[in-house]
Protein backbone atom coordinates (compact mmCIF):
# COMPACT_ATOMS: atom_id res chain seq x y z
CA UNK A 1 0.00 0.00 0.00
CA UNK A 2 1.21 3.41 -1.13
CA UNK A 3 0.78 6.09 1.30
CA UNK A 4 0.39 9.54 0.41
CA UNK A 5 2.06 12.68 1.81
CA UNK A 6 -1.45 13.80 3.47
CA UNK A 7 -1.56 10.50 5.59
CA UNK A 8 1.83 9.46 6.64
CA UNK A 9 2.24 12.44 9.64
CA UNK A 10 -1.71 12.97 10.10
CA UNK A 11 -1.68 9.38 11.34
CA UNK A 12 1.67 8.91 12.77
CA UNK A 13 1.30 8.35 16.62
CA UNK A 14 5.23 8.38 17.47
CA UNK A 15 7.51 10.32 15.77
CA UNK A 16 11.73 11.58 16.46
CA UNK A 17 12.22 14.96 15.37
CA UNK A 18 15.72 15.48 14.14
CA UNK A 19 16.93 19.23 13.84
CA UNK A 20 20.58 19.99 12.87
CA UNK A 21 23.76 21.95 14.26
CA UNK A 22 23.06 24.70 12.23
CA UNK A 23 19.49 25.82 12.61
CA UNK A 24 20.03 25.02 16.86
CA UNK A 25 23.04 27.37 16.69
CA UNK A 26 22.13 29.45 14.17
CA UNK A 27 25.30 28.47 11.86
CA UNK A 28 27.45 28.47 14.64
CA UNK A 29 26.79 31.96 16.65
CA UNK A 30 25.47 30.11 19.75
CA UNK A 31 22.32 28.63 20.57
CA UNK A 32 18.90 29.91 18.73
CA UNK A 33 16.74 30.20 22.02
CA UNK A 34 14.25 31.33 19.46
CA UNK A 35 14.18 28.81 17.69
CA UNK A 36 14.35 26.52 20.12
CA UNK A 37 11.71 27.65 21.93
CA UNK A 38 9.42 27.64 18.70
CA UNK A 39 10.20 23.87 18.18
CA UNK A 40 9.52 22.93 21.74
CA UNK A 41 5.83 25.53 21.36
CA UNK A 42 5.21 22.41 18.59
CA UNK A 43 6.41 19.66 20.82
CA UNK A 44 4.66 19.99 23.47
CA UNK A 45 1.45 20.62 21.28
CA UNK A 46 1.59 17.26 19.30
CA UNK A 47 2.25 15.57 22.43
CA UNK A 48 -0.89 17.41 23.84
CA UNK A 49 -2.56 15.68 20.26
CA UNK A 50 -1.49 12.08 22.18
CA UNK A 51 1.45 12.27 20.13
CA UNK A 52 4.72 10.22 21.65
CA UNK A 53 7.70 12.63 20.59
CA UNK A 54 10.91 12.36 20.86
CA UNK A 55 13.68 15.05 19.80
CA UNK A 56 17.35 13.94 18.45
CA UNK A 57 19.28 17.36 18.86
CA UNK A 58 22.41 18.12 17.22
CA UNK A 59 24.45 21.45 18.52
CA UNK A 60 26.63 20.44 21.76
CA UNK A 61 29.99 20.64 20.11
CA UNK A 62 28.90 23.61 18.36
CA UNK A 63 28.09 25.68 21.17
CA UNK A 64 30.91 24.25 23.15
CA UNK A 65 32.59 25.90 20.33
CA UNK A 66 30.83 29.08 21.08
CA UNK A 67 31.56 28.67 24.75
CA UNK A 68 34.88 27.85 24.29
CA UNK A 69 35.64 31.05 22.08
CA UNK A 70 36.74 29.02 19.18
CA UNK A 71 35.72 30.14 15.38
CA UNK A 72 36.50 26.96 13.51
CA UNK A 73 35.74 23.55 14.12
CA UNK A 74 38.46 21.38 15.76
CA UNK A 75 40.11 18.02 14.40
CA UNK A 76 41.61 16.34 17.20
CA UNK A 77 39.09 14.22 18.93
CA UNK A 78 40.26 15.16 22.39
CA UNK A 79 39.23 18.97 21.46
CA UNK A 80 35.79 17.78 20.05
CA UNK A 81 34.82 15.77 23.01
CA UNK A 82 35.92 18.67 25.21
CA UNK A 83 33.69 20.90 22.94
CA UNK A 84 30.74 18.81 23.58
CA UNK A 85 30.81 18.37 27.33
CA UNK A 86 30.90 21.99 27.39
CA UNK A 87 28.26 22.48 24.86
CA UNK A 88 25.47 19.45 26.20
CA UNK A 89 25.48 21.62 29.46
CA UNK A 90 23.90 24.31 27.51
CA UNK A 91 21.81 22.26 25.05
CA UNK A 92 20.04 20.31 27.57
CA UNK A 93 19.13 23.15 30.13
CA UNK A 94 17.91 25.33 26.67
CA UNK A 95 15.73 22.18 26.13
CA UNK A 96 14.78 21.74 29.98
CA UNK A 97 13.77 25.85 30.36
CA UNK A 98 11.86 25.46 26.88
CA UNK A 99 9.98 22.36 26.97
CA UNK A 100 9.10 23.40 30.83
CA UNK A 101 7.93 26.32 29.50
CA UNK A 102 4.99 25.11 27.48
CA UNK A 103 4.33 22.18 29.84
CA UNK A 104 6.13 19.66 29.46
CA UNK A 105 8.88 17.41 31.08
CA UNK A 106 12.03 16.69 29.46
CA UNK A 107 15.02 13.87 29.63
CA UNK A 108 18.71 14.38 28.31
CA UNK A 109 19.48 11.23 27.16
CA UNK A 110 22.78 10.38 25.68
CA UNK A 111 23.32 7.32 23.31
CA UNK A 112 26.53 5.86 21.91
CA UNK A 113 26.87 3.16 18.95
CA UNK A 114 27.42 0.83 21.10
CA UNK A 115 24.77 1.08 23.31
CA UNK A 116 22.25 0.39 19.77
CA UNK A 117 25.31 -2.58 18.55
CA UNK A 118 24.46 -4.63 22.58
CA UNK A 119 21.53 -6.34 22.29
CA UNK A 120 21.01 -5.99 25.85
CA UNK A 121 21.91 -2.25 26.10
CA UNK A 122 19.69 -1.67 23.20
CA UNK A 123 16.60 -3.55 24.96
CA UNK A 124 17.57 -1.24 28.27
CA UNK A 125 17.57 2.16 26.08
CA UNK A 126 14.10 1.26 24.48
CA UNK A 127 12.86 0.37 27.59
CA UNK A 128 13.73 3.52 29.10
CA UNK A 129 12.76 5.90 26.37
CA UNK A 130 9.49 3.77 26.30
CA UNK A 131 9.13 4.56 29.76
CA UNK A 132 9.84 8.01 29.15
CA UNK A 133 7.12 8.35 26.70
CA UNK A 134 4.05 6.42 29.02
CA UNK A 135 5.13 9.03 31.70
CA UNK A 136 4.86 12.20 29.35
CA UNK A 137 8.08 12.83 28.78
CA UNK A 138 10.14 14.11 25.99
CA UNK A 139 13.29 12.43 25.88
CA UNK A 140 16.01 14.46 24.14
CA UNK A 141 18.69 12.21 22.60
CA UNK A 142 22.17 13.24 21.46
CA UNK A 143 25.20 10.91 21.11
CA UNK A 144 27.62 10.94 24.03
CA UNK A 145 30.50 12.93 22.18
CA UNK A 146 32.01 13.28 25.45
CA UNK A 147 33.48 9.20 25.12
CA UNK A 148 33.17 8.34 21.94
CA UNK A 149 36.17 7.66 19.18
CA UNK A 150 35.67 7.76 15.54
CA UNK A 151 35.21 3.74 15.68
CA UNK A 152 31.96 3.70 17.74
CA UNK A 153 30.32 7.24 16.36
CA UNK A 154 27.46 7.28 14.62
CA UNK A 155 28.78 9.86 12.55
CA UNK A 156 26.38 12.23 12.02
CA UNK A 157 22.82 12.82 13.76
CA UNK A 158 20.84 11.94 11.13
CA UNK A 159 21.92 8.40 11.15
CA UNK A 160 21.38 8.47 15.18
CA UNK A 161 17.93 10.16 14.49
CA UNK A 162 16.97 6.78 12.16
CA UNK A 163 18.04 4.31 14.46
CA UNK A 164 16.04 5.84 17.24
CA UNK A 165 13.21 5.62 14.81
CA UNK A 166 13.95 1.82 14.29
CA UNK A 167 14.72 1.06 18.30
CA UNK A 168 11.44 3.01 19.72
CA UNK A 169 9.39 1.45 16.18
CA UNK A 170 8.43 4.75 15.29
CA UNK A 171 5.99 5.75 12.49
CA UNK A 172 7.62 8.77 11.17
CA UNK A 173 11.06 10.61 11.13
CA UNK A 174 11.20 14.25 10.84
CA UNK A 175 14.53 15.22 9.52
CA UNK A 176 14.49 19.81 10.17
CA UNK A 177 17.70 21.21 8.14
CA UNK A 178 18.68 24.32 6.64
CA UNK A 179 17.07 23.48 3.21
CA UNK A 180 13.81 22.77 1.54
CA UNK A 181 14.32 19.33 1.08
CA UNK A 182 15.68 17.55 -1.70
CA UNK A 183 16.15 18.54 -5.14
CA UNK A 184 17.04 16.73 -8.34
CA UNK A 185 20.85 18.37 -8.76
CA UNK A 186 22.58 21.47 -6.14
CA UNK A 187 19.98 24.50 -7.03
CA UNK A 188 22.71 26.57 -6.33
CA UNK A 189 24.71 25.47 -8.91
CA UNK A 190 22.11 23.84 -11.32
CA UNK A 191 18.99 25.96 -12.57
CA UNK A 192 17.19 23.36 -14.09
CA UNK A 193 17.01 21.65 -10.49
CA UNK A 194 13.46 20.66 -9.64
CA UNK A 195 12.24 19.88 -5.93
CA UNK A 196 11.27 16.17 -5.48
CA UNK A 197 8.07 16.55 -3.35
CA UNK A 198 7.78 12.99 -2.72
CA UNK A 199 9.77 9.50 -3.33
CA UNK A 200 10.31 6.48 -2.21
CA UNK A 201 12.91 5.74 0.87
CA UNK A 202 15.66 3.52 -0.67
CA UNK A 203 14.92 4.46 -4.19
CA UNK A 204 18.96 4.93 -5.67
CA UNK A 205 18.25 7.09 -7.66
CA UNK A 206 17.82 10.07 -4.16
CA UNK A 207 21.14 9.09 -3.44
CA UNK A 208 22.76 10.66 -6.52
CA UNK A 209 20.53 13.34 -6.47
CA UNK A 210 22.13 14.23 -3.26
CA UNK A 211 25.46 15.82 -2.53
CA UNK A 212 28.22 15.81 0.07
CA UNK A 213 28.14 17.82 3.39
CA UNK A 214 27.31 21.62 3.23
CA UNK A 215 27.85 23.22 6.59
CA UNK A 216 31.02 23.95 8.11
CA UNK A 217 29.16 23.67 11.62
CA UNK A 218 27.42 20.20 11.50
CA UNK A 219 28.73 17.09 9.80
CA UNK A 220 25.80 15.89 7.38
CA UNK A 221 24.45 16.71 4.01
CA UNK A 222 22.03 15.84 2.00
CA UNK A 223 23.30 12.64 1.12
CA UNK A 224 23.38 11.38 5.25
CA UNK A 225 19.54 12.42 5.47
CA UNK A 226 18.94 10.35 2.45
CA UNK A 227 20.41 7.44 3.70
CA UNK A 228 18.87 8.39 6.95
CA UNK A 229 15.63 8.09 5.66
CA UNK A 230 16.60 4.55 3.92
CA UNK A 231 17.24 2.93 7.29
CA UNK A 232 14.25 4.38 8.80
CA UNK A 233 12.00 2.88 6.26
CA UNK A 234 13.84 -0.79 7.28
CA UNK A 235 11.08 -0.78 10.04
CA UNK A 236 8.32 0.71 8.64
CA UNK A 237 9.19 4.28 9.17
CA UNK A 238 8.53 7.49 6.99
CA UNK A 239 10.70 10.27 6.49
CA UNK A 240 10.24 14.44 6.03
CA UNK A 241 12.76 16.40 5.15
CA UNK A 242 12.27 19.69 6.02
CA UNK A 243 13.22 23.02 6.43
CA UNK A 244 13.62 24.26 10.04
CA UNK A 245 12.86 27.36 10.28
CA UNK A 246 9.37 26.60 8.20
CA UNK A 247 6.12 28.39 10.49
CA UNK A 248 4.60 25.91 12.74
CA UNK A 249 6.46 23.24 10.17
CA UNK A 250 5.53 20.33 12.62
CA UNK A 251 2.25 21.42 13.73
CA UNK A 252 1.16 21.81 9.73
CA UNK A 253 3.42 18.60 8.84
CA UNK A 254 0.84 16.74 11.56
CA UNK A 255 -2.39 18.25 9.75
CA UNK A 256 -1.11 16.08 6.95
CA UNK A 257 0.11 19.42 4.77
CA UNK A 258 2.73 18.47 2.40
CA UNK A 259 6.19 20.22 3.52
CA UNK A 260 9.14 19.45 2.21
CA UNK A 261 10.05 16.22 0.77
CA UNK A 262 8.48 13.18 1.65
CA UNK A 263 10.08 9.62 1.43
CA UNK A 264 7.75 6.98 2.20
CA UNK A 265 8.59 3.65 3.74
CA UNK A 266 7.13 0.73 1.37
CA UNK A 267 6.18 -1.48 3.88
CA UNK A 268 4.45 -0.54 7.32
CA UNK A 269 5.75 -1.17 10.58
CA UNK A 270 4.05 -4.21 11.84
CA UNK A 271 4.56 -5.76 8.63
CA UNK A 272 8.51 -4.58 8.81
CA UNK A 273 8.64 -6.45 12.18
CA UNK A 274 7.22 -9.30 11.56
CA UNK A 275 8.91 -9.95 8.31
CA UNK A 276 12.10 -9.71 10.01
CA UNK A 277 11.31 -12.08 12.81
CA UNK A 278 9.87 -14.48 10.37
CA UNK A 279 12.75 -14.83 8.33
CA UNK A 280 15.06 -15.70 11.09
CA UNK A 281 16.57 -18.76 9.87
CA UNK A 282 19.01 -19.23 13.10
CA UNK A 283 16.97 -19.20 16.26
CA UNK A 284 19.38 -19.98 19.48
CA UNK A 285 16.32 -21.81 21.11
CA UNK A 286 12.80 -22.28 21.92
CA UNK A 287 9.93 -22.73 25.00
CA UNK A 288 7.41 -25.40 24.71
CA UNK A 289 4.18 -24.23 25.35
CA UNK A 290 0.72 -26.03 26.55
CA UNK A 291 -2.50 -26.35 24.63
CA UNK A 292 -4.14 -23.86 26.52
CA UNK A 293 -1.40 -20.91 25.63
CA UNK A 294 -1.59 -22.36 22.11
CA UNK A 295 -5.07 -21.69 21.93
CA UNK A 296 -4.62 -17.67 23.02
CA UNK A 297 -1.66 -17.27 20.82
CA UNK A 298 -3.63 -18.43 17.64
CA UNK A 299 -7.08 -17.84 18.42
CA UNK A 300 -6.84 -14.41 20.84
CA UNK A 301 -3.76 -12.87 19.36
CA UNK A 302 -2.24 -12.69 23.08
CA UNK A 303 0.90 -12.52 24.04
CA UNK A 304 2.96 -15.89 25.82
CA UNK A 305 3.02 -15.56 29.58
CA UNK A 306 5.47 -17.85 31.49
CA UNK A 307 2.56 -19.46 33.16
CA UNK A 308 1.59 -21.49 30.15
CA UNK A 309 5.15 -22.65 29.11
CA UNK A 310 6.33 -26.03 29.97
CA UNK A 311 9.87 -26.24 28.84
CA UNK A 312 12.78 -24.27 27.59
CA UNK A 313 15.20 -25.68 24.63
CA UNK A 314 18.65 -23.71 23.88
CA UNK A 315 20.68 -21.15 25.05
CA UNK A 316 19.11 -17.82 23.90
CA UNK A 317 19.42 -14.03 25.46
CA UNK A 318 17.37 -11.57 25.91
CA UNK A 319 15.84 -9.77 23.26
CA UNK A 320 16.58 -12.98 20.73
CA UNK A 321 14.05 -14.27 18.09
CA UNK A 322 13.17 -17.57 19.91
CA UNK A 323 11.01 -20.04 18.38
CA UNK A 324 7.35 -20.97 20.33
CA UNK A 325 6.54 -25.04 19.98
CA UNK A 326 3.44 -26.81 21.11
CA UNK A 327 3.73 -30.02 22.95
CA UNK A 328 4.00 -31.68 19.79
CA UNK A 329 7.49 -30.53 18.68
CA UNK A 330 5.52 -27.95 16.30
CA UNK A 331 6.30 -24.45 16.13
CA UNK A 332 3.48 -22.19 16.32
CA UNK A 333 4.90 -18.78 16.32
CA UNK A 334 8.03 -16.80 17.14
CA UNK A 335 8.79 -13.63 18.75
CA UNK A 336 11.66 -11.62 20.95
CA UNK A 337 12.40 -13.45 23.88
CA UNK A 338 11.72 -10.78 27.28
CA UNK A 339 14.09 -13.22 29.63
CA UNK A 340 17.24 -15.42 28.64
CA UNK A 341 16.78 -19.20 28.77
CA UNK A 342 18.11 -19.52 32.05
CA UNK A 343 15.71 -17.35 33.48
CA UNK A 344 12.88 -18.56 31.24
CA UNK A 345 13.63 -21.95 32.84
CA UNK A 346 12.80 -20.59 36.55
CA UNK A 347 9.82 -18.66 35.67
CA UNK A 348 7.97 -21.93 33.27
CA UNK A 349 4.19 -22.72 34.60
CA UNK A 350 4.59 -19.31 37.31
CA UNK A 351 2.05 -16.61 37.17
CA UNK A 352 3.88 -13.18 36.48
CA UNK A 353 3.28 -11.64 39.57
CA UNK A 354 6.22 -14.07 40.99
CA UNK A 355 8.88 -12.62 38.67
CA UNK A 356 9.85 -10.16 40.77
CA UNK A 357 10.65 -13.00 43.49
CA UNK A 358 11.89 -15.57 41.43
CA UNK A 359 14.38 -12.98 39.56
CA UNK A 360 14.59 -10.28 41.29
CA UNK A 361 13.73 -7.78 39.01
CA UNK A 362 10.63 -7.99 36.50
CA UNK A 363 11.68 -6.54 33.20
CA UNK A 364 7.89 -7.31 31.46
CA UNK A 365 5.15 -9.78 32.47
CA UNK A 366 5.41 -11.20 29.51
CA UNK A 367 7.44 -14.03 27.86
CA UNK A 368 7.07 -12.41 24.42
CA UNK A 369 4.75 -9.86 23.80
CA UNK A 370 1.91 -9.64 21.17
CA UNK A 371 3.79 -7.00 18.84
CA UNK A 372 6.76 -9.07 18.95
CA UNK A 373 5.25 -12.16 18.04
CA UNK A 374 4.60 -13.90 14.58
CA UNK A 375 2.44 -16.97 14.19
CA UNK A 376 4.25 -19.57 11.98
CA UNK A 377 2.19 -20.88 8.89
Amino acid sequence: MTLSSSTVLRDARRIVVKVGSSLVTNEGRGLDEQAIGEWCRQLSALVRDGREVIMVSSGAIAEGMKRLGWTTRPQELHELQAAAAVGQMGLAHMYETKLRENGLGSAQVLLTHADLADRERYLNARSTLLTLLSHGVLPVINENDTVVNDEIKFGDNDTLGALVANLVEADALIILTDQKGLYTADPRRDPSATFVHEASAGDAKLEEMAGGAGSSIGKGGMITKILAAKRAAGSGASTVIAWGREPDALLRLAQGEAIGTLLVAQTQKQQARKQWMADHLQLRGSVIIDDGAVSKLKGDGSSLLPIGMTGVDGDFSRGEVIAIMDGQGQEVARGLANYAAAEARILCRKPSSQMMELLGYAAEPEMVHRDNLVLSK
